[in-house]
């Protein structure tokens, strides 16, 4: 397979053309109509089953940008980015021009580009679950030693979910190869598993403060912030404070910067707190 040999090559084309893909679509004005996006891509190679081999990049994107001159939020309509099969011909074209870029085009079977080309595109609300969902295949291997049943002399036995089940099947295989199968998944020295593109990059102009602004100022926050309608925080009640020799409150006369040893020294009657 053409990835697998040439992984780094291949997992960067990958993420090019994601990238491309997004940012050209964008900045169509039948969709958001800016270039500038903020998002970020985590690559996964494994399934369910570590010994099947399926690269691809979760592209998280919010649902909208900032406007070309940057004083505005443009925001998409509810759970609706682009759509997908735009993004599917846009894709395959960008990762063919990666794939030449890297001098592979070639060594891809024709079968491959006539092939109709699939962009899984699909809305998650605030972020929260997709989060929770990428968060492990940042630091997780493709198996844990938890799923490994057993193993022997000749063969490893494994267990798996398979995609849409709820119950587990185990499976046993060779040591060769479950070792093929688990190395298929470990990635070039140095590669970067996880990239951030637009706004959400560090090298952007735009921060992520001026993105929140924006946001804010389009849903109209601010305001409600300062409208008094908002939720505010309960007063806090402190208790007065007393004279610590006849328990009477105590008020402040005045705020002294003076040494506090010469203001007893000279103290004056109008300074007694009586």
């Amino acid at each position: 397979m053409v990835l697998r040999a040439n992984q780094k090559d291949g997992y960067d084309a990958i993420f090019q053309a994601g990238r491309g893909t997004l940012q050209s679509l964008a900045t169509n004005q039948r969709w958001l109509g800016t270039s500038k996006l903020g998002f970020f891509g985590v690559l996964h190679t494994w399934g369910r089953d570590p010994m099947a081999y399926h690269p691809h990049v979760h592209f998280v994107v919010p649902g909208g940008g900032v406007s070309e001159d940057g004083t505005k939020w443009l925001a998409t309509p509810q759970n609706f980015l682009f759509p997908g099969k735009a993004a599917s011909v846009v894709y395959k074209a960008k990762f063919a021009d990666a794939m030449r870029e890297a001098g592979l085009y070639d060594s891809i079977p024709d079968s491959a580009w006539k092939k109709r080309w699939t962009v899984d595109m699909k809305p998650v609300g605030n972020g929260q679950s997709v989060l929770k969902y990428l968060a492990p295949y940042v630091y997780r291997v493709a198996i844990s030693d938890k799923r490994i049943e057993s193993c022997g002399s000749q063969s490893v036995t494994y267990r798996y979910t398979p995609t849409g089940k709820k119950r587990s099947k185990t499976r046993t295989v060779t040591g060769q190869e479950f070792v093929r199968g688990f190395v298929q998944h470990v990635l070039p020295r140095g590669f970067q598993k996880v990239r951030y593109y637009g706004w959400m990059s560090a090298n952007c102009k735009i921060g992520l403060d001026d993105v929140r602004w924006l946001v804010w100022l389009f849903l109209g926050w601010t305001y409600w912030l300062a409208s008094g309608h908002a939720p505010q925080a309960e007063p806090t009640v402190r208790k007065p404070v007393r004279c610590a020799e006849c328990g009477s409150s105590m008020r402040i006369i005045a705020i002294v910067y003076e040494n506090i040893r010469t203001l007893v020294e000279h103290s004056l009657p109008y300074l007694d707190s009586g």
